[in-house]
């Protein structure tokens, strides 16, 4: 596998190049399927162009189900912070070249994506960023060191929805990340929920679908972009 910047790599892009502002939707585990296509949809219904990279484009750009977490388990160990950087930057590049600057620019992501997005809140190219369940608090993923410790490194504003039930990501854990991002120049908050598992957000995953804290969750991120971000 090589992680020099590719030609090109498949993006799924949804709503108008001429939005007031675009974000980057990182997927989960399980690729760049019909829930994240849909995510990316409701984004694009309020207003932003939205893109979502294939980050498993070197192994062809699989989609799991759901029900096979451990199929997605080799995709996973393939990314590396190096290939993520490149993936990252040749979104933000595309994105340049209609229109989009770092200021109105936001990343989301969801699972595996959550971690993504709090690395791409480090890179200087997005204006905010927001993590679901984005697990590797305390123990690097990807090659990105552990999230407590990259929280000197944001460089954007970030806001981290997590589930109190999710047995991947330790309460406590939760609360080493909120003090190690309170400690940083730039605006972050995190916000937990009681009766939240990972996945919370995903109505695609009925056993782990929680209404009410997907629901605010996704209120939170709005509101959170549209404090941090600026229209073009």
């Amino acid at each position: 596998m090589s992680d020099s910047p590719p030609v090109g790599f498949p993006v799924y892009a949804t709503g108008k190049t001429d939005a007031p502002r675009a974000v980057i939707v990182l997927q989960e585990a399980f690729g760049v399927n019909s829930h994240i296509r849909d995510v990316a949809d409701r984004w694009s219904d309020e207003g932003y162009l939205a893109v979502a990279p294939q980050l498993f484009h070197r192994d062809g750009s699989p989609e799991i189900p759901y029900d096979d977490f451990k199929a997605a388990m080799p995709f996973m160990a393939n990314l590396s912070k190096q290939g993520l950087t490149n993936d990252l930057n040749a979104t933000t590049d595309f994105l340049a070249t209609l229109g989009f600057h770092a200021p109105n620019i936001a990343a989301v992501g969801f699972c595996m994506g959550g971690t993504v997005s709090f690395f791409a809140a480090t890179l200087g190219t997005v204006g905010a960023a927001a993590s679901f369940y984005g697990g590797g608090l305390a123990t690097g993923r990807f090659g990105i060191p552990p999230l407590i410790e990259l929280a000197d490194d944001l460089r954007a504003p970030w806001l981290g929805l997590y589930g109190d039930l999710d047995q991947s990501i330790p309460v406590e854990q939760v609360e080493a990340l909120r003090v190690a991002t309170d400690a940083v120049a730039v605006p972050t908050e995190i916000v937990r929920y009681a009766e939240g598992q990972h996945g919370f957000h995903c109505d695609a995953r009925p056993d782990s679908f929680n209404e009410a804290a997907a629901s605010d969750a996704w209120a939170r991120a709005l509101a959170f972009f549209d404090q941090h971000l600026r229209e073009r």
